[in-house]
C-alpha cells in the first residue's frame, strides 16, 4: 500500500449516514464502472467481506437449485466455487484442469448449462485465463459469464464489455492495494435481470442495489477501506488503462528476467502480470525457502498448501511497487543461492 493510502487508514472513522459519505460511495461506484468498462445500466455491490464472501454472495444471488453452472476448476479458488455451489445445492459441471491444460470449448458446448464461472487469475497456481475466449463462448451459448477477478483487477486487462462479463467479483486487498474487508461485485444489465429472490438478509443484492441509489449500503460498510478506495480510484483515473497494465507487466518482466540464473522456473505457461508463481529446479522445498526468507531476510514470500506446499512459491507485483522495491527480493534470492547477480 502507498503512504497516502496508509495515512487515510490511520484517521478516525467518520460517521457514514450522511451526504458526505453518500457522495464518496457514489463516486466510487462511478469510477469502478468506468475502470471495468461496465455496460450502461450496470450496478455495483459494496460488501463488507472478504473476496470469498463476494464469491458466495454472487452465487447465491444469481444462481439457485434450478441453475446449471460450468465451473472452471484449475486450482484452489476454482475448487472454492465448486464448494460454494455444492453447499448451496446447486448442480454444477466442475471442469477440472491441469495447470497448463487448455479449456475444451467444444466439449463444454455439449453440456446442459446456463452459466459459466471462472477465476480470471487462478491465484493458487499463478495461471491467467483468456477472458476474451470465455466471454465469446458465453455469448455464443447464452451463458451468464461470472468472473472472479480478485487478483487480476488493475493488474491485467479486465474489460466487461469486450470480455462479455456479467458479474465481476473483486476485492480491496489485491490489485487495488488496500486492506482487506471490502468485496465488490459489478453486475451487468443481464446479470441484474437474473437476480433471484434470495432468502439472504446480509447478502441480498436487491437490497444493496436499492441502497446504493442514495449512496449507501443496507448495513455498516467498511468505512475506512471505502475512503481508501475512493483515493485509490481517483489516482487510477489519471492513468491510461494500457499504461496501468503495462506498468505492472514491466515489473513482472523485470523480476522474471532478473532471476533466470537461479534454480527457479515459472510454474505455468500463461502467467498474469500481478504475480509470478515459481517452482524449484534443484529439488529444494519451496516451503523451506519461504521459511528461510522470513527468518534470514525478513521477506515474506507467499507459500502454497496441500500438494503444492513443497513445489510452489508466489511473488506479488501488485500495488505500490517499483523496481527498487523488487530489487530487495532479487538481491536476496541471489544471496540465498550464492549466485552473483
Amino acid at each position: 500500500m502507498s503512504k497516502e493510502v496508509l495515512a487515510i487508514g490511520a484517521k478516525q472513522v467518520p460517521y457514514f449516514r450522511n451526504e458526505f459519505f453518500s457522495n464518496v460511495m457514489l463516486e466510487c461506484k462511478k469510477l469502478l464502472l468506468k475502470l471495468s468498462n461496465a455496460p450502461k445500466g450496470s450496478e455495483v455491490i459494496f460488501l463488507t467481506s472478504s473476496g470469498t464472501g463476494a464469491m458466495e454472495a454472487t452465487v447465491r444471488n444469481l444462481l439457485d437449485a434450478s441453475s446449471k453452472p460450468i465451473i472452471i476448476n484449475g486450482g484452489g479458488f476454482g475448487h472454492r466455487f465448486v464448494e460454494i455451489c455444492d453447499k448451496n445445492d446447486i448442480t454444477n459441471h466442475p471442469v477440472k484442469l491441469d495447470k497448463d491444460e487448455k479449456i475444451d470449448f467444444k466439449k463444454l458446448s455439449l453440456l446442459d448449462a446456463d452459466s459459466f464461472i471462472i477465476n480470471a487469475h487462478e491465484t493458487t497456481i499463478g495461471r491467467l485465463y483468456d477472458l476474451k475466449k470465455t466471454g465469446k463462448f458465453c455469448k455464443k451459448n447464452d451463458l451468464l459469464h461470472i468472473v472472479d477477478a480478485i487478483s487480476a483487477f488493475v493488474c491485467d486487462d479486465i474489460n466487461m464489455k469486450k470480455q462479455n462479463i456479467d458479474a465481476l467479483i473483486i476485492s480491496s486487498n489485491k490489485g487495488l492495494a488496500l486492506p482487506p474487508a471490502l468485496g465488490m461485485v459489478i453486475l451487468s444489465p443481464k446479470a441484474l435481470e437474473h437476480l433471484k429472490d434470495t432468502k439472504e438478509l446480509y447478502f441480498n443484492f436487491k437490497d444493496y442495489i436499492s441502497n446504493i441509489q442514495r449512496g449507501q449500503t443496507p448495513f455498516t460498510p467498511a468505512i475506512s477501506v471505502i475512503l481508501q478506495l475512493h483515493y485509490r480510484l481517483k489516482e487510477l483515473k489519471k492513468i491510461p488503462k494500457k499504461q496501468m497494465y503495462a506498468d505492472v507487466k514491466e515489473l513482472a518482466d523485470y523480476f522474471r528476467d532478473s532471476i533466470k540464473k537461479l534454480p527457479l522456473k515459472p510454474f505455468v505457461d500463461e502467467m498474469p502480470n500481478g504475480m509470478t508463481a515459481l517452482t524449484t529446479t534443484d529439488g529444494k522445498s519451496a516451503y523451506k525457502i519461504v521459511e528461510d526468507f522470513e527468518k534470514k531476510y525478513n521477506i515474506i514470500l507467499t507459500p502454497s498448501g496441500g500438494e503444492l506446499k513443497d513445489k510452489l512459491i508466489r511473488i506479488s507485483h501488485m500495488g505500490a511497487m517499483d523496481k527498487k522495491y523488487i530489487d530487495v527480493l532479487i538481491d536476496a534470492l541471489h544471496d540465498y543461492y550464492g549466485v552473483k547477480r
